[in-house]
């Protein structure tokens, strides 16, 4: 598959999430909540922000995919989680995990874990070090920023064996990996590192890709372009993190078949041995 063809998938997903508007079920971070509402709205999805133990059940079974995100944690929305992860399972429904700050504190790691043994995930995205720690390498995090983790290729592939489905590592190139794929995309701006919850924002726009993309692996791909290219629209219209936080969102509900086209910048190969 070349470039243009990532490209032009890349564009008819986007047509079919204006086309469709699927349910997306995030169960989520308070720091994050109402960015990944809008970003889906923008993106021509549906949000759905229910994390209540007596509901998640009930409201995944409407969505078109399911994300959770570990950013605020305790344990009756880890329970929520694992609820509406075994029911998304249950219906085929595709789960997107977001393993925010996994490696630096216990609690976080040990519920990736849970959730990882309990639950099928379709895509595991986080940043080098969330993903690294996952995949059992050495990496350091600060807070939920990855400071340092060795070869974040390695690491979406590792992830990918572990999960037994697709990871993503994001940054200045996010790396897509399955059990026999693999993907570069080198679109972005170093201002979605400015912002806070741009990381959860592209796990978000993986669940809307996921919604109409039935492969899981060309789903987050062409999520990862999308984004990336919203984020370089942004940054040419933006002053600085301010100003380039509105101009996402404007940027994400503009973003069109031609400028996917144009902008595409991604390879696919053949993944190497995890």
């Amino acid at each position: 598959m070349t470039e243009l063809d990532l490209a032009q998938r890349t564009a008819e997903s986007l047509a079919r999430i204006r086309e469709r508007t699927p349910l997306i079920h995030n169960i989520t971070n308070f720091v994050v909540m109402n960015d990944t509402a809008n970003l889906l709205l923008a993106l021509g999805a549906s949000p759905v922000m229910a994390h209540a133990i007596e509901e998640v059940r009930e409201m995944v079974g409407y969505a078109g995919a399911l994300v959770l995100n570990i950013g605020t944690l305790e344990e009756s929305w880890i329970k929520s989680m694992l609820a509406a992860g075994e029911e998304a399972n249950l219906r085929g429904i595709p789960v997107v995990l977001d393993p925010v700050g996994a490696g630096a504190t216990r609690l976080r790691t040990t519920t990736t874990e849970r959730i990882r043994a309990a639950v099928r995930v379709a895509v595991v995205r986080g940043n080098a070090a969330e993903l690294a720690t996952i995949a059992g390498m050495e990496a350091q995090i600060r807070g939920v920023d990855s400071v340092a983790s060795g070869e974040p290729a390695a690491a979406a592939r590792l992830a990918a064996a572990r999960f037994g489905g697709v990871a993503v590592v994001s940054g200045p190139v996010d790396y897509v990996a399955d059990s026999s794929r693999a993907a570069e995309v080198r679109n972005g701006d170093p201002l979605l590192g400015r912002i806070t919850g741009s990381g959860c924002m592209a796990t978000a726009t993986v669940g809307a890709f996921l919604a109409v993309e039935p492969d899981p692996f060309l789903a987050a791909t062409e999520a990862m372009i999308a984004f990336g290219i919203a984020g370089e629209v942004a940054a040419e219209r933006s002053a600085g993190p301010g100003t380039f936080r509105a101009n996402l969102l404007d940027a994400v509900a503009a973003l069109d078949g031609a400028t996917i086209l144009a902008r595409t910048r991604a390879a696919l190969r053949e993944a190497q041995p995890a």
